[in-house]
């Protein structure tokens, strides 16, 4: 097999040592193989580092082994060009596994240059990547909390979940703090109902007649406390969020542009997949990275599902998200226009995917060519494809027992 490298670095990491393997010409055209095994620590990942400057510019591989890899990988790229692998794709024959076999099975691997290069974005990305993971999470588990507290509130049968659609709006938490001070008369707390929802006094005063013991009072207060505490968490990572994203401003205005993206949106998908394009050729092959489009799955000529592969997770449902709201909570607009075209006939989960496929199609080309979005009207698609229009809309009359001919207009 054609060498491709000729000085490489296999590297099996592990959470204590990593294990560092080293190809390197010999004598006679031979091949010279160096195996060392190092700890884990700053210091020692140091040391790896300097021992691998001695073989002079080797390029480096190793696997994406949970969050092990990322302090090794980012102590080694700034001396040398270092290459993530999918564990999955460079798995070693089942039976000859050992530490050592597998940084020589890297090595051996990245010699002929058959890993395939996983994304790792600079470090500003990360950096903004971390902070918008984190507050995913914490708003995540603002709305475990959010449950929580509506099943205390099932168990102590009050049903104001049933009458006031945001349970900690004004009027909700109003209510929610009277009742942990100790307040249980129903009109009375009826009667803290602010705005829309005074018209439904009568409902509230039977929603509100309950069982609400101490320990419910306890509990409840404890989920509001915590509540308030997640919302300053999230207001304080949002902060810092605007503070770190300052740099790629008119990257975040462009993607705002797009319908169903807003600004947290925005924040995510440049956290996820950086500014620059040039890591992706093409717009289809971002799609295939994120898992946003459809996979392949044929043999012997016969096709079966070709349901979407697992992408990142927070890219996706980020997308998924903003396809929501630009697909199902607007009339107008190319994006519309796609939902409802898919859903008719592969139904609504399916359309969804197609709209945030298409999102992330839209989003690859603006920060590609450093422009903003232009809707090309709900009837784009129909323009695109005016044939396969003409020839379905025949169709339809001819089964109704028509006979259709067509006529060009004056």
């Amino acid at each position: 097999m054609e060498r491709l490298i000729e000085r490489c670095c296999g590297l099996d990491v592990h959470k204590k040592t990593v294990t560092a393997c080293v190809r390197v010409p010999g004598a006679n055209g031979a091949r010279e193989q160096h195996v060392r095994t190092f700890g884990t620590t700053t210091a020692d990942l140091l040391s790896l580092r300097d021992w691998l400057e001695a073989f002079q510019g080797t390029r480096v591989a190793m696997e994406s082994t949970g969050v092990y890899w990322k302090p090794v990988f980012y102590v080694l790229e700034e001396t040398a060009i270092c290459v993530l692998a999918n564990a999955a794709q460079i798995a070693q024959v089942p039976g000859r596994k050992t530490d050592v076999k597998d940084c020589v099975w890297i090595a051996q691997l990245l010699e002929h240059g058959l890993i395939r290069e996983s994304f790792v974005p600079p470090a500003p990305i990360r950096e903004l990547r971390d902070l918008t993971r984190y507050r995913k999470a914490v708003i995540q588990e603002r709305t475990r909390e959010a449950h929580r507290l509506h099943k205390v509130l099932e168990d102590a049968g009050i049903k104001l979940a049933s009458v006031a659609s945001r349970v900690l709006g004004v009027s909700g938490r109003t209510m929610l703090d009277a009742l942990v001070a100790g307040t249980t008369d129903p009109a009375v707390l009826a009667d803290l109902a602010r705005g829309r929802l005074r018209k439904k006094l009568p409902a509230l005063r039977q929603a509100l007649v309950g069982r609400f013991r101490g320990h419910h009072a306890f509990l409840v207060a404890q989920i509001l406390a915590h509540l308030d505490y997640l919302d300053e968490a999230i207001e304080a990572v949002s902060t810092q969020i605007d503070t770190v994203i300052v740099p790629f401003a008119d990257d975040l205005t462009r993607l705002d542009t797009i319908p169903g993206v807003n600004k947290r949106t925005a924040e995510v998908l440049i956290a996820e997949l950086g500014v620059d394009m040039r890591v992706f050729p093409t717009a289809g092959h971002l799609a295939s990275w994120a898992g946003l489009c459809p996979g392949n799955n044929e043999s012997a000529g016969k096709h079966r599902s070709g349901r979407t592969r697992k992408g990142n997770r927070w890219l996706r449902g980020a997308l998924i998200e903003a396809a929501l709201s630009a697909g199902t909570h607007s009339a107008t607009g190319a994006l519309a226009a796609r939902y409802r075209r898919v859903m008719r006939h592969r139904g609504h989960k399916k359309a969804v995917v197609a709209v945030a496929h298409a999102i992330l199609t839209t989003a690859y080309h603006l920060l590609a060519q450093q422009t903003t979005y232009q809707d090309p009207g709900a009837d784009y698609y129909d323009r695109r494809h005016a044939e396969r229009v003409r020839r379905r809309a025949i169709h339809t009359l001819e089964r109704q027992g028509f006979r259709v001919t067509l006529e060009p207009a004056a």
